[in-house]
């Protein structure tokens, strides 16, 4: 009988220090590895905007994100070495961004007109987004 108590009595050692251990252990990962199919913010700011004819209708200036996750892209419409354009935010599903190994070069397709975004719903630097 007292092998018994022995035994469950270590037995409740072991499970309670296994709790505790993982009461410890947290879930929240610091540092992550990018993965080769991953694609970096700094590759898409100043990337040039085509259509499926392969006319430039805009360029990526800025990313949303909202709560970690990436929610639409600030395009930059219309104007001429800065000067009159316009922002547009732009859903990422509208956008097909890909990369080409042959000439290592990223682009971002859209199927719109110059004109349709500079019909969409202005965005504007100011407030809480001011540059």
């Amino acid at each position: 009988m007292r092998r018994i108590f022995i035994a469950l009595t270590g037995l409740a050692l072991v499970a309670g220090a296994a709790s505790a251990q993982q009461a410890v252990t947290t879930t929240t990962e610091t540092f992550v590895t990018a993965k080769p199919t991953d694609v970096l913010g700094s590759n898409l700011i100043d990337l040039n905007v085509t259509n499926n004819a392969n006319d430039t209708i805009g360029e990526i200036k800025d990313l949303v994100l909202s709560q970690g996750n990436l929610t639409g892209y600030v395009v930059s419409v219309g104007g001429f070495l800065g000067m009159g354009e316009r922002y547009v935010i732009v859903h990422p599903s509208a956008v097909k961004v890909s990369y080409t190994e042959n000439d290592r070069k990223w682009h971002a397709v859209m199927n719109a007109t110059k004109d349709q975004l500079k019909a969409a719903p202005e965005f504007k630097y100011e407030g809480r987004w001011k540059r």
